[in-house]
């Protein structure tokens, strides 16, 4: 049982394989966090007793509450802590705040609770939820907790509903979906910042006193932030130490906050802020929050990534499409705007020599679309690049041999196109002031349910009888001057959040309509890495930068929150790929998730092409190894210069994949032990690419790693279990 209710003392606890988490009523009014930590026979409950320096106070018959010093399981604007808060809700009625919400009941619930209209972690046989239910008796707010846990991933979800039962209006203002209080005030925040081309940078820095934030106002998760993060001991490193693991499964704005408070405690809180977000709710009316997701070891900062790997294979991502990932080769690098359907033809024919499975068209096949000034919303196929019709082409392409997919942008508009002159107001921009553009386009509101009925429209038209695998779906600019034309004024603050909702009702009409293909995400490569686009997204193209020098530091910052399953990764550049020694060091690189191709390869070498058919090969034998084993990684590419290492094991233990990756050469010969914890020590491996036997006990202690003096330099060892003495 994962989820248990102590009706006579009133406290709740929540029970993974390995955590447990508790918390309490107390005075059958106030909802307390009790503890958050591994499994103890009897865990040490959270309570307070230094001093309250100027805090209010009320008198109970157990003695003095003080909101301000107390570990609170959901803190409420205006009650008394001073701390950041959960929830911050105006009663219109008075103008004040609706800030104290008490206990009014708790029950279990087997399976788990649907979010309409927002992507939710899937549950499975032993996953349970407790529901919390908290009244303001004055304004009349029912607000509802749900905490659903995923007991095999040491994964605990959290959201709310607010209902507003009274007799006015409330306004919320600000919306985080979890809470957390723990103790203490020396913990490390590791997050993950950057900007296009170069994403998710890891950073790791000590917390101070006051309040550190990880946010996007972007109108999407964005390249600069993402909403993963962790907090952990000064002394955690990768195999040991307490740390916490966090994220949002929501791709728009959101705001990650970690407070350090004068009593020595941290709270931590994930929502979606209230720099761009407000939504009233009348007589009647409920919200709801996207769901956030927790998780806490005590075995290092690795361990929080294999919790939360499992969590997304388990429970976020949507069902394989196919028996096996399609090796793509997508047209951008080699055509841009240029499609031709003939060379593209040509591109199948050679992909299916080389042992490729999918032929992606990317950009310029639709519309006015020659370049990027034009075209975007009109989604028809150009008439002059396919005069036979789109269908022709695509079954010209699938008569080689290969799956196709094909490049759409639906929540962007050009200003020069059919569907912007026809409704203008269809685009996202401020009453009065001149729309802003980027990359020469606009936002559309996909609040409006109009924009969203034409998109399924033109999609369904254009696509119907056409035999498409699978859409690669882009977003190439954030939203500004956010603004709806169908909200009244005092719903404007919703926007943003309806926006995403719209977003969301258009992925799931693709899901249902083409029931066969696959969604590859991309936002300028990973502008909207996050669990919201996961739910529908098979996987996601990591980031527009292929280069090594970078896409190493990409890759190993993704790798944090994320599991490899998700991260689409291309051998790309064909002049560098020329050079065998380099198109298998951008092949090494790239087996770190789904593996694909970028380039012209109408323009490669016989040499280029004979070694990208092997590649191919190779990649099938470690494919299901990569792409669901369990992930370690052994060398830091920040602390090292850019020599990154890593393995894969099974949940069984039988293979270890090891790769280690040098991007650049050094003078001296350097080495590094690199430790297989995984292996089993009495067991013999058998290393299958050199053939080379290795005692369990050796690869624990480690194998030795010496650089090269030459850039781009690679080393893999595929050991498998051959006996256990």
């Amino acid at each position: 049982m994962s989820v248990k209710i102590d009706r006579k003392n009133q406290i709740f606890y929540l029970k993974t394989r390995n955590t447990e988490y508790i918390m309490g009523v107390r005075d059958g009014k106030y909802l307390l966090h009790l503890y958050y930590g591994k499994k103890a026979h009897e865990p040490q409950l959270l309570s307070y007793t230094g001093r309250h320096d100027f805090a209010p106070y009320v008198v109970e018959e157990s003695g003095k509450y003080y909101p301000d010093c107390e570990y609170l399981e959901f803190p409420v604007f205006g009650g008394g802590d001073f701390r950041a808060s959960a929830l911050k809700v105006r009663d219109l009625t008075t103008g004040g705040d609706s800030g104290l919400y008490t206990f009014v009941s708790a029950k279990r619930i087997r399976g788990r609770v649907s979010l309409e209209g927002l992507p939710y972690a899937e549950g499975g046989d032993k996953t349970e939820t407790l529901e919390v239910r908290l009244e303001d008796k004055v304004s009349g707010g029912l607000l509802k907790l749900y905490y659903t846990v995923f007991p095999e991933c040491d994964v605990i979800s959290r959201y709310f509903v607010l209902e507003n039962k009274g007799k006015g209006e409330l306004r919320i203002e600000k919306c985080m979906s979890l809470s957390l209080d723990i103790k203490g005030d020396e913990l490390d925040m590791i997050s993950f910042q950057g900007g296009y081309y170069r994403e998710r940078v890891y950073q790791r820095a000590p917390l101070i006193h006051g309040n550190q934030r990880v946010y996007s106002r972007r109108g999407a998760s964005s390249h600069s932030f993402n909403p993963f993060f962790m907090l952990a001991s000064k002394k955690t490193v990768e195999e040991r130490g307490e740390a916490y693991g966090f994220n949002f499964v929501y791709s728009g704005n959101f705001l990650d906050e970690a407070e350090v408070s004068w009593n020595g405690t941290t709270r931590v809180l994930v929502g979606l802020g209230e720099e761009n977000f407000s939504y009233l709710l009348k007589k009647g009316e409920s919200f709801v929050s996207p769901e956030a997701v927790m998780t806490y070891t005590a075995k290092g900062i690795g361990q929080v990534s294999r919790n939360m790997h499992d969590f997304v294979r388990n429970h976020i991502l949507p069902p394989e499409k196919f028996p096996l990932r399609p090796v793509v080769l997508n047209s951008w690098e080699a055509m841009y705007f240029d499609i031709d359907q003939d060379v593209l033809v040509d591109f199948a024919k050679e992909a299916v020599s080389c042992g490729m499975d999918m032929l992606v068209m990317d950009d310029g096949w639709f519309g006015a679309r020659v370049n990027d000034k034009a075209g975007l919303g009109d989604w028809y196929a150009n008439s002059d690049k396919f005069p036979q019709g789109l269908g022709a082409f695509v079954d010209r392409v699938k008569a080689e041999g290969i799956k196709f997919g094909i490049w759409i942008e639906p929540e962007m508009v050009n200003p020069d196109s059919e569907l912007y002159r026809a409704h203008p107001d269809w685009a996202i921009s401020t009453p009065g002031y001149d729309p802003m553009l980027s990359r020469y386009q606009l936002v559309l509101d996909m609040a409006n349910p109009q924009v969203i009925a034409y998109l399924k429209e033109s999609f369904a038209k254009t696509f119907d009888g056409v035999a498409i695998d699978y859409f690669k779906w882009d977003m190439n600019r954030n939203m500004s001057a956010v603004y709806s034309a169908v909200l009244p004024p005092e719903r404007q603050g919703e926007a943003a959040y309806r926006y995403m909702l719209g977003v969301y009702e258009l992925f799931d009409w693709f899901h249902k309509t083409f029931p066969n293909a696959m969604i590859e995400n991309c936002s300028g490569g990973g502008g909207r890495y996050d669990l919201g686009m996961m739910k529908y997204s098979t996987q996601i193209w990591t980031s527009d930068n292929t280069h090594p020098d970078k896409r190493m530091y990409i890759q190993y910052g993704s790798s944090f929150g994320y599991p490899t399953e998700v991260m689409s990764c291309h051998v790309a550049k064909l002049e560098e790929c020329e050079d065998p020694r380099f198109l298998d060091y951008r092949f090494r690189l790239a087996m770190n998730g789904p593996l694909g191709y970028e380039l012209n390869i109408l323009k490669a070498s016989d040499g280029a092409k004979a070694g990208m058919k092997k590649q191919i090969e190779e990649y099938r034998k470690y494919e299901k190894l990569i792409l669901k084993g369990d992930f370690y990684r052994l060398l830091d590419p920040y602390e090292t210069d850019g020599k990154y290492a890593y393995y894969f094991t099974d949940k069984e233990d039988r293979e270890i994949l090891l790769t280690f990756l040098q991007n650049f050469g050094t003078d001296k010969p350097e080495t590094y032990t690199l430790k297989m914890s995984r292996a089993i020590g009495n067991a013999t491996y058998i290393d299958k690419i050199t053939g080379k036997s290795y005692e369990g006990a050796e690869l624990k202690r480690g194998i030795k790693v010496t650089t090269d003096n030459r850039d781009q330099y690679a080393v893999m060892f595929h050991f498998v279990r051959k006996r256990i003495i």
